[in-house]
């Protein structure tokens, strides 16, 4: 066991690739994984391993047979995943010591995040760390006995036929050691309910800022060292903290790393939209993949930015990476696809990471003749934009005022530049193999880019913004919302087939909500309270006061755990408690406001040990810290005030709205026949109505 433990310990921590349905007849193999519609499972469906996806029956299967189960978990847009298969799942060799002893599933991580976070942590424990892909043999029943990421062909080899000899001579041992591993499995993200007294108004949230502050890269933005990844929501804390307080210093840092980031080859100059993360400090070479989760997010971040800062630059990046979502993440139903792999084939056809990115100069300057220049400073077309095999990264270092200046251009001559350049190399670019695309559709990514387009339209008013995000709300509510309330996770070619996740709720309440925000439109509000309520049910564990991961309604793998720390995209209990809040706001006695404050105690004591991992969560304490205002506006004009409302920067209200007389709390003799008036409140009690929309933001943002 020693020996198979330390195999683990020397595994690598990367990522994936993907692939697309082909035909049958081309291929000597074909298993189980050809009638899954994921085209992470279908691009395994040819290996001759013989695959199976992750369900009831495989299990079911491996404990008839007694064999031990590998599950190898990972996701279409990752590079070393295809590694993997590449050197391993495609070799008859590797295949016959899999198919003799072992019943073999393959999981896609993004369909199944349940099935993922059980195996990761339980490789987590065994080797103190865990990435994708990631390998781990089970007993018959799912209970993990070892594991790993990355494995070279003879390394994989060699640790199965280990791991089988063991099983056939010493089986006590694996089931001692699945018993420890189970428990401390069990012990992972447990949360205990917090009954002592716990005051706001008190936390230290300025002490945790600073003691973030220590590890601010001040020099190229984002936290100190590499690989660096964007962690959206860990800005959008900072920002509205730095709003907030006034602290302009804190401000500076947010508005260095936005700027950063837009300017290194982290960001698409070309096509738009951001790669999933940074292999070095100064945002320049990423790991190619473009993931949906990440780009929404980031609209979202950077239009609220432009909001507090009117910045040109966040203008542009929020426009281009919306375009890139449309032209090349979006279905004819209004939903979007989940990724873009990493690989694409170079000249020679042979699958490189990022091939379809980059350029040789000698390529820039036969394209853009007596413009490589300009282009070439403003690109940093030399040692500093340089990557591998004489291969650039488009990075900037100047801003577009900087560079005029130096080649002495007006601003309009600039910007047709820029229009030029962009417009001959994507349309050389686009004659390139494309990156593979991940087709699927996840209802809580869509719920994200859904809230993305939604802050877009509030920053800029684009109605196209608007009109997409009200077509994926109709996707979402039409094809993954059942009668029953219940939501599906996934949907490829008018298929739902995976039950929800807490995920899927918490993000689409939330999209919703802010939908309804900027329409008025009550349907999606009271489909926010609808999935709040059925989570409730369904999710809810009355002991501890927090949300399981996974309904009631489907199996425990291993043991039900709650996500509540946030990370790359945040939790879905961290998520789900601010939902919580904002509804108590519109509808009374629901109990949503205990819920979402008893949710909060809980995590309290662990956000100041490791405040980075609770960014969401502090963004709620804010709204605990300070006054909440609910704005109601009623009368004719109400649209045009809403309007103005989302022009500024205030993550510190809702807004209830209507043309006439309504019912409910918030407008109860509130609608005067000839004028259109505001209302500012909080927690119900309201100022005097006011017409005048400056005057009302003004009371808002009165300390």
């Amino acid at each position: 066991m020693r020996l198979l433990l330390a195999l683990s310990a020397l595994t690598l921590f990367f990522g994936c690739n993907s692939s697309k349905k082909e035909t049958l007849e081309t291929h000597l193999f074909t298993n189980e994984l050809i009638h899954e519609s994921s085209p992470y499972l279908l691009q395994h469906a040819h290996n001759p391993v013989n695959w199976k996806p992750y369900g009831e029956a495989a299990l079911e299967q491996a404990k008839k047979e007694k064999k031990l189960i590998i599950i190898s978990v990972g996701y279409a847009a990752c590079h070393w995943c295809h590694v993997m298969e590449h050197e391993s799942f495609e070799d008859s060799t590797v295949a016959a010591v899999m198919n003799k002893n072992f019943i073999s599933v393959k999981v896609d991580r993004e369909e199944r995040p349940d099935v993922d976070q059980t195996y990761i942590n339980a490789v987590q424990l065994m080797t103190g760390s865990a990435g994708w892909p990631l390998n781990v043999v089970t007993l018959p029943d799912g209970r993990p006995v070892w594991g790993g990421t990355y494995f070279r062909k003879n390394d994989w080899i060699n640790a199965l036929e280990q791991i089988q000899e063991a099983y056939t001579n010493e089986p006590e041992k694996l089931i001692a050691y699945a018993n420890r591993l189970e428990e401390g499995i069990k012990s992972m993200d447990l949360v205990h309910l917090n009954t002592a007294d716990v005051d706001f108004t008190k936390y230290p949230t300025s002490e945790i800022v600073r003691n973030l502050s220590q590890n601010f890269d001040n020099l190229y933005g984002g936290f100190k060292g590499a690989p660096k990844f964007m962690m959206p929501n860990n800005l959008e804390f900072l920002l509205r903290q730095a709003v907030e307080e006034n602290n302009t210093e804190l401000l500076d840092f947010v508005t260095l790393t936005l700027d950063k980031m837009a300017y290194g080859g982290l960001y698409d100059q070309l096509g738009g939209g951001f790669s999933r993360y940074s292999t070095d400090e100064k945002w320049h070479i990423p790991h190619f993949e473009k993931m949906l989760y990440d780009n929404a997010q980031l609209v979202s971040l950077y239009s609220n930015a432009y909001l507090v800062t009117k910045k040109p630059l966040y203008k542009e990046i929020v426009e281009e990476t919306l375009a890139f979502t449309a032209r090349d993440m979006t279905n004819q139903e209004g939903g979007f696809y989940s990724s873009l792999d990493a690989d694409s084939k170079d000249e020679k056809g042979k699958l490189e990471e990022g091939a379809f990115y980059v350029f040789t100069s000698e390529e820039l300057q036969e394209l853009l003749k007596d413009d490589f220049e300009i282009f070439k400073e403003y690109y940093n077309v030399n040692s500093y934009g340089k990557w591998e095999n004489n291969h650039y990264v488009l990075i900037r270092k100047k801003t577009d005022a900087e560079i005029k200046k130096e080649f002495g251009i007006t601003s309009e001559a600039f910007q047709q530049k820029k229009k030029n350049w962009k417009n001959t190399l994507l349309a050389y670019r686009n004659k390139r193999p494309k990156p593979r695309l991940d087709d699927k559709t996840l209802t809580s990514w869509n719920a994200l880019m859904l809230k993305g387009y939604v802050d877009a339209y509030k920053a800029f008013g684009k109605k196209e913004y608007l009109e997409a995000a009200l077509k994926n709300a109709a996707f979402i509510s039409k094809k993954q919302l059942q009668k029953n309330g219940a939501l599906f996770h996934n949907y490829k070619d008018g298929k739902s087939s995976i039950n929800g996740f807490l995920e899927d709720y918490a993000f689409s309440i939330e999209a919703f909500i802010d939908l309804y925000q900027v329409t008025l439109d009550d349907k999606w509000l009271k489909l926010s309270k609808q999935m709040a309520e059925y989570a409730k049910v369904n999710f809810f564990d009355e002991e501890k006061h927090m949300f399981y991961f996974t309904s009631k309604e489907d199996a425990a793998i291993v043991t039900r755990n709650f996500e509540y720390r946030d990370n790359v995209i945040p939790a879905s209990n961290s998520v789900m408690a601010k939902n919580l809040f904002v509804l108590s706001k519109y509808f009374e006695e629901t109990g949503f406001d205990e819920i979402s404050h008893q949710m909060l105690k809980n995590v309290s004591a662990e956000i100041e040990q490791y405040p980075s991992g609770f960014s969401n969560w502090l963004d709620l304490l804010s709204n605990f810290q300070k006054d909440f205002y609910e704005v109601v506006i009623v009368g004719e004009d109400v649209s045009e005030k809403v309007t103005e409302f989302n022009k500024h920067y205030l993550p510190n209200m809702i807004i209830a709205g209507s043309k006439g007389e309504k019912s409910g709390p918030l407008f109860e003799n509130r609608y005067t026949p000839d004028a259109t008036l505001i209302y500012v409140c909080v927690n119900n009690a309201c100022k005097l109505p006011v017409e005048d929309t400056k005057i009302a933001i003004e009371s808002l943002n009165k300390k």
